[in-house]
């Protein structure tokens, strides 16, 4: 089994779904419900750096602080906003998946297919009825 993470929020569907495809491969990951145990602010630097994105691309817009904060103005550096991505953990966009083979935010959730070390062991359907794995355990698409 490898080793893998999701920074994680059980409320939303695309989280849920791409925990779910996770499991699908047969790997058990460390689930860090980032809501609650935000990463330190070291960590949250390389999770953007690993994702090769800015700290603005890691955003969450259609949160109440995004507006209170006036985080639309394009003014704040990237560690002004992962300060704030620390103050109120909402901001992060999710899921956030780590695996041997790379670090992504999974939007949609079958971007995490692409760094699973293992195949899915058989369909998968999101939970919009959408299916993204066929019952070889092949990406559609």
């Amino acid at each position: 089994m490898s080793k893998m993470t999701i920074y994680h929020n059980p409320a939303c569907g695309t989280s849920r779904n791409t925990l779910e495809m996770i499991r699908n491969s047969g790997t058990e990951p460390a689930v860090i419900l980032y809501l609650e145990t935000p990463p330190a602010c070291e960590e949250l630097a390389k999770l953007i750096a690993d994702m090769g994105i800015t700290a603005r691309q890691l955003l969450r817009k259609n949160v109440e602080p995004y507006e209170q904060l006036g985080l639309a103005e394009d003014i704040f550096t990237d560690e002004q906003l992962m300060s704030f991505m620390l103050q109120h953990p909402i901001l992060i966009n999710r899921p956030i998946v780590v695996t041997p083979l790379g670090t992504r935010l999974c939007r949609p959730s079958e971007v995490v297919l692409d760094i699973l070390p293992d195949l899915q062991k058989g369909a998968f359907t999101k939970e919009d009825g959408e299916q993204v794995v066929n019952q070889d355990g092949k990406k559609i698409k």
